[in-house]
């Protein structure tokens, strides 16, 4: 083959349209061009999303900041509520009713929903632990003012009279579902190994999930003992029908006992500046000791489940 034929090969063949292959390379650069953006809508479709979850918490919690710290002090933990045209004063029988009523309900609540959650994940089968489960839900999704109804009718009738007792019966109910789901969620965590070690070496089971499991979980289920009194701090619903509300220092629990939330809503809905003010105070300090319950757990959580992993 002379050389003249060759060179006309080659320009015969560079000169042919794209091949078959070629064409589905453009077509697949095209669609992982196509990809990349949508991958880049979709991220900062995620981060619009976000921003605008933060901003009423971000404008709500400094509105709160802004109106209720300046009215923050000693004497509205020390002294008492004052009557309305009286300067000073502040919430102490409140704040010690909150506490009162948190510490009742942690120490009916608390006990029962761990073992509920310790039965769950080691003990409970089939339809019993299934049963469990579902009551758990159902009753973490009932509005707090149907219990509260319910623990008025149980306690509060019979009595004759609102107590502080019925107003931690009542939070103890609602904590009891957060707290048994948070000990299950976290049992199962512990890893399966522990378990057939101390079985293994002829530990009964009852003795392997007290002493080994739970113990290893303790941390996280700490944190699950802190989203249930985060989870009943707030709550007013329910105290309106059982604890009710007191002006003056009580710490009997067969009597009416003051606290923050309906202090709040006693005060925020008079007409009075003072009282306002001191309502904006209560909200503040109610805030703040929810967040610093919620960190906690974050903290406790991502802890727990780096130590798994």
């Amino acid at each position: 083959m002379t050389t003249e034929a060759i060179t006309l090969d080659s320009h015969s063949q560079s000169t042919k349209p794209p091949s078959d292959a070629a064409s589905h390379l453009l077509h697949a650069d095209f669609g992982e061009r196509r990809r990349k953006w949508f991958s880049h809508f979709v991220v900062a479709l995620c981060g619009v999303s976000a921003v605008v979850v933060l901003v009423p918490l971000a404008s709500i919690f400094l509105y709160i900041i802004n109106k209720g710290a300046p009215g923050l002090s000693l004497d509205f933990f020390t002294k008492l509520p004052t009557p309305v045209g009286v300067a000073g004063g502040g919430l102490s029988n409140a704040v010690l009713g909150t506490l009162t009523l948190i510490g009742i309900a942690s120490a009916i609540g608390l006990p029962i929903g761990i073992l509920a959650g310790v039965y769950v994940a080691e003990v409970g089968k089939g339809r019993v632990a299934d049963l469990i489960r579902f009551f758990a839900e159902v009753l973490s999704g009932v509005p707090s003012i149907t219990i509260g109804v319910f623990v008025y009718a149980v306690l509060v009738v019979p009595m004759k009279t609102f107590s502080a007792f019925a107003g931690g019966v009542s939070l103890a109910i609602i904590m009891i579902p957060t707290v048994a789901r948070t000990t299950e969620e976290l049992l199962r965590m512990v890893p399966s190994q522990l378990r057939e070690a101390s079985l293994a070496l002829g530990v009964p089971q009852w003795k392997t999930s007290i002493f080994i499991v739970l113990r290893t979980a303790a941390p996280g289920i700490l944190t699950g003992v802190m989203l249930g009194i985060a989870r009943i701090a707030g709550e007013t619903a329910p105290l309106l029908f059982t604890a009710f509300n007191n002006r003056f220092l009580s710490t009997r629990l067969d009597q009416p006992i003051a606290s923050l939330p309906v202090q709040i809503l006693t005060y925020a809905t008079s007409p009075y500046a003072e009282w306002q003010q001191k309502a904006w105070t209560g909200a503040f300090v109610l805030v703040f000791v929810i967040l610093i319950l919620n960190l906690i757990a974050r903290l406790g959580t991502r802890r727990q489940v780096g130590g798994a992993s």
